[in-house]
This record gives structure tokens, C-alpha cells and sequence, in this order.
């Protein structure tokens, strides 16, 4: 029985057009800020809702598809702020203690025995042979 395998699995479905659900979201919430922006400030002040308008709905593109080394905007803030707030192990640190000095007391020159030389083996007899045979010297 053979079985088909899936292919790209690790792409997100397009739901909405050529955007995925995170895309839909991200993009919809910045456009309904800012429609609301309009009756607030837009009447009032439309240089000061333009320019929020540009910041908003730059931000959620920036969301919607800004990649950097192939991982999206939200999991870099996402990881941004879970190594900010989580803690942190210090394997090693060092403590600066300064150094203690011990009083040496001054002793008198014990006798010293004098070593004995050391002996040297004498070569064994297959070394023998190896050397002999290697000098052409084979009595």
C-alpha cells in the first residue's frame, strides 16, 4: 500500500487571499485602529492621523512579513522578550580574594642522601640482534 506524502508542511495555509490567519489578524487590527483613529484625531488633526496611520499599519506589515535570517518578526520579539525576562545560569564566576600569606618558618639544611645513580638496563637480546642486523655486524 503506498502512502502519498505530504509536501511544505512547514508553510501556513492562505485563509484570507494571499495572507495566512496571523497575516489577516495583524493587518485587519491595524486597519480597524485606525478607521477609529480617523473619527478621534482624523477630524481634528489630519497630519497627526496620517502619521499614526503610516506607523500602524507599517508596523503590522512589518509583522505581517519582515523575515530576518527566516524567522518572522513576532518569534524574534517573542524570543526577545522570553530570554529578557527568564533567568539566567551562570555556570562559573570567579570571587577576587586576595591572596593570604602564610609565615614560613626558617629551617635548618636537613642531610641529604645522595641519590643513587641510575642504572641503565642492558639492551635485551632480540635488541641486540635488531641492531646487528640493521649494521651488518652479525657474528
Amino acid at each position: 500500500m503506498e502512502f502519498t506524502v505530504p509536501q511544505f508542511i512547514e508553510e501556513e495555509p492562505k485563509i484570507v487571499g494571499p495572507l495566512t490567519f496571523k497575516q489577516f489578524i495583524f493587518v485587519a487590527v491595524a486597519g480597524a485602529a485606525c478607521f477609529f483613529l480617523y473619527f478621534f484625531i482624523g477630524e481634528k488633526n489630519f497630519a497627526l492621523f496620517l502619521l499614526i496611520t503610516i506607523i500602524l499599519m507599517g508596523g503590522s506589515l512589518a509583522l505581517c512579513f519582515l523575515k530576518i535570517k527566516g524567522y518572522s518578526l513576532p518569534m524574534i520579539i517573542k524570543n526577545f522578550f522570553t530570554y529578557s525576562i527568564s533567568g539566567k545560569v551562570f555556570l562559573w564566576k570567579r570571587k577576587i580574594v586576595p591572596p593570604k600569606f602564610k609565615k614560613v618558618e626558617k629551617f635548618e639544611k636537613a642531610e641529604v642522601e645522595e641519590e643513587a645513580t641510575l642504572k641503565m638496563a642492558k639492551k635485551s637480546h632480540l635488541q641486540r640482534l635488531s641492531t646487528q642486523v640493521e649494521t651488518k655486524t652479525i657474528k
